[in-house]
C-alpha cells in the first residue's frame, strides 16, 4: 500500500480530492494540519500528501504557499480542481432555529458569508482545523452547527440542515499531491517557482516579467508573499505554463537564478484544465 497524507480528519474536501485522484491501492493517513500534511510526506510517514492550495473565492491558501516556498523539499506532482458545495450541518433533532453559533475553517465560512449573514445574523463564527473536525464538533454540541461537506455529515451522524451555502456558483477549490520527484514532460503542462530577490528595487518585478514574456510563457498566476526575515521584504510565487524541461521554461528560468537571490523550482505537472 503506498500512504499519502492529507488534511483531515475522515470528511474533509481534501479527503474528497485525495479520492478523485484513483490512485492505485492507496492508504489514506489522517493529518490535523496542512504542515502536518506537509511534514509526513517528507519524514516517511506517508509517500504523498494532498493539500488545498486555492480557492475560487477566497483565493490561495497562504498556508500551502509558505510551506511550499520555505519550509519544505517536496515537489507538486499533480492539480485536482474540485467543485465546492458546503453544507450546514448539525446534531440529530437541531433546527435552523436551535443553532447558536457556526464552526468550520475560516475559509469555508468565508465562501458562504452572505448566506451565514441572511440566515444566521448575530451568530459567533468559531474556527476548527478542518470542516471534518467541525462536523464533528457540531455533532457532540445540540446547537452548534459546521460548515463542510456532506461526507462529513455522514461520516460522523450529522443532519444537513441545508445545502450549497455557498454564496456563488461556480466555487472551486484547487489541490495539489506533494511528492519527492519531478514529473515527466507530457507536454500539457504547469510549473510553480518561488522567486526571491537580492534587495527590493524598482524594476525588479519589470524584470521578472520581462524574462516570462521573451519566452512567450504565459504566467497563470503570480502573488507577492512576506520573506520572514523583515517587514515590508516580499518573494513572488508565479504559476506559468509549460515545463522545466520545455527550452523556453528552462532559459527563463537560468536566466532569473543569474539576477535573482534564490529560483526555486516547486514543481512540474500535468495542467488540470
Amino acid at each position: 500500500m503506498t500512504r499519502c497524507a492529507f488534511l483531515g480528519p475522515i470528511g474533509t474536501f481534501t479527503e474528497e480530492a485525495l479520492l478523485a485522484l484513483e490512485l492505485p491501492d492507496i492508504e489514506p493517513v489522517p493529518c490535523p494540519t496542512i504542515d502536518d500534511v506537509f511534514a509526513a510526506a517528507s519524514d516517511g510517514r506517508a509517500e504523498y500528501g494532498v493539500v488545498p492550495i486555492e480557492n475560487s473565492l477566497e483565493g490561495s491558501v497562504n498556508a500551502t504557499l509558505d510551506a511550499l516556498a520555505f519550509d519544505t523539499g517536496l515537489y507538486i506532482q499533480r492539480e485536482i480542481v474540485r467543485d465546492i458545495h458546503h453544507a450546514l450541518i448539525a446534531a440529530p433533532g437541531i433546527t435552523l432555529d436551535d443553532v447558536t453559533a457556526v464552526v468550520s475553517i475560516p475559509i469555508a465560512t468565508a465562501q458562504c458569508r452572505r448566506w451565514l449573514a441572511e440566515n444566521l445574523s448575530g451568530r459567533p463564527i468559531v474556527a476548527a482545523n478542518s470542516t471534518a473536525e467541525a462536523a464533528m464538533k457540531a455533532v457532540a454540541e445540540p446547537g452548534l452547527a459546521s460548515v463542510g461537506t456532506a461526507l462529513s455529515a455522514e461520516v460522523y451522524g450529522g443532519v444537513i440542515l441545508h445545502k450549497d451555502i455557498e454564496d456563488f456558483e461556480g466555487n472551486q477549490t484547487r489541490f495539489i499531491l506533494l511528492g519527492k520527484d519531478i514529473q515527466p514532460r507530457t507536454g500539457h503542462d504547469k510549473t510553480s517557482v518561488a522567486l526571491f530577490m537580492h534587495q527590493d528595487k524598482p524594476g525588479t518585478l519589470l524584470m521578472i516579467l520581462s524574462e516570462f514574456a521573451f519566452g512567450q510563457i504565459n504566467l497563470t498566476k503570480i502573488q507577492s508573499r512576506p520573506t520572514r526575515r523583515a517587514l515590508g521584504e516580499y518573494m513572488f510565487y508565479v504559476d506559468l505554463e509549460g515545463h522545466v524541461e520545455d527550452e523556453a521554461v528552462a532559459l527563463a528560468l537560468e536566466c532569473l537564478r543569474l539576477k535573482l537571490r534564490t529560483v526555486k523550482l516547486l514543481g512540474s505537472y500535468p495542467n488540470a484544465r
